[in-house]
């Protein structure tokens, strides 16, 4: 009982034994003026005594209770054993505090979820690497043990075994130049060097470079016609990877048809585009290709061949460059990436 009472006080506020100085010495002061009687003056200081200890006891209860509650709410909030904020209920004159405590309760449960969505990635991250990493390794295994057992001197297997080994070896080395390039970026150490560049000759030099790839396809690939004065800014080295990527895309996903590379000169940006009449995509798909390792149809992909990060990399520079890859699509009839970059102001 006495440890109660002795906890209770130690909650009581510091002005509360304030008052009770302010209030005695008062006290003092008018019994003084009024009578000269000591009796009355010390029974009504004992009554006085009494009536402030025990104001002075209650209200030390009532705050060691929110106190106990408080700690409470803040343990149950670090087990993560609260579900709602409305489970969070303070005194009324605490409702600011409580308002505060539930703000803090939302982050925490937004940050838990981010934390288990970046757990969940990184799993799925990792095994699809691993998925990624063994099946050219694999191949590349098989084909020099068949060689080693003695298709070395076949001559109708053995440079083709070693072709397809080579093959593999180039998808290989794609793959961990992707990888490289994700984690740079992801973890902001891939350097950019920004300048204003022509784009009619920036796009001449790569649709020259890419169209044998598109005639061993009998497909079509034309440069639209371009104000050959517009300069674009931005990273041309990267620029130049993320065209090679949209346009081996086109390539790759068409079977008749053309791709066409467009620039459309806007008021303060120059917007690249890449059209295809290739075979498109779906809706579900629309929101998901630019997700790492995300394959439209894992089959056609792995005929087809590349390494599923091509257009993670794409959205990641793009992004870099304050500016945004649309797409627009439909299953069967082609497929459009476009984005935007800075005019040079002497363009505009």
């Amino acid at each position: 009982m006495f440890k109660s009472f002795y906890e209770n006080l130690k909650y009581a506020r510091p002005n509360y034994i304030l008052t009770i100085i302010f209030v005695s010495a008062l006290h003092s002061l008018i019994s003084v003026i009024i009578s000269a009687s000591l009796l009355y003056y010390l029974a009504g200081l004992v009554v006085l005594l009494i009536l402030t200890i025990l104001f002075v006891f209650y209200s030390g209860k009532k705050n060691r209770t929110e106190v106990l509650t408080l700690k409470k709410i803040i343990e149950n909030i670090s087990n993560n054993e609260l579900k709602s904020p409305e489970e969070i209920r303070l005194g009324n004159y605490l409702v600011e505090l409580e308002s505060a405590i539930k703000t803090m309760f939302v982050t925490k449960q937004a940050d838990i979820s981010n934390l288990k969505k970046l757990e969940q990635v990184r799993t799925e991250f990792l095994g699809n690497v691993s998925h990624e990493l063994r099946t050219p390794i694999f191949a590349i295994q098989g084909f020099i043990e068949t060689l080693l057992n003695g298709a070395i001197h076949d001559e109708k297997v053995n440079m083709q075994f070693l072709g397809k080994a080579m093959a593999h070896t180039r998808n290989l080395n794609n793959l961990l130049n992707d990888l490289i390039d994700i984690s740079m970026i992801e973890s902001g150490q891939m350097r950019m060097s920004f300048d204003y560049f022509n784009v009619f000759e920036f796009l001449e030099a790569i649709v020259n470079e890419m169209k044998p790839l598109a005639e061993k396809k009998k497909l079509i690939l034309k440069l639209a016609e371009i104000d050959k004065s517009i300069s674009l800014f931005g990273d041309k080295s990267r620029i130049r990877q993320v065209m090679i990527n949209l346009i081996q895309n086109a390539i790759k996903y068409s079977e008749k048809g053309k791709i066409e590379v467009i620039v459309e000169d806007e008021v303060e940006y120059g917007r690249i585009i890449v059209r295809d009449t290739g075979i498109g995509l779906s809706e579900s798909d629309l929101g998901r290709i630019f997700e790492r390792f995300y394959r439209t149809d894992r089959d056609r992909s792995r005929t087809v061949g590349g390494t599923g990060l091509g257009l993670s990399i794409v959205k990641h520079i793009i992004e870099a460059h304050k500016s945004k890859i649309e797409v627009k699509s439909k299953l069967g009839f082609g497929s459009q990436f476009a984005f935007r970059l800075k005019k040079n102001r002497e363009s505009l």
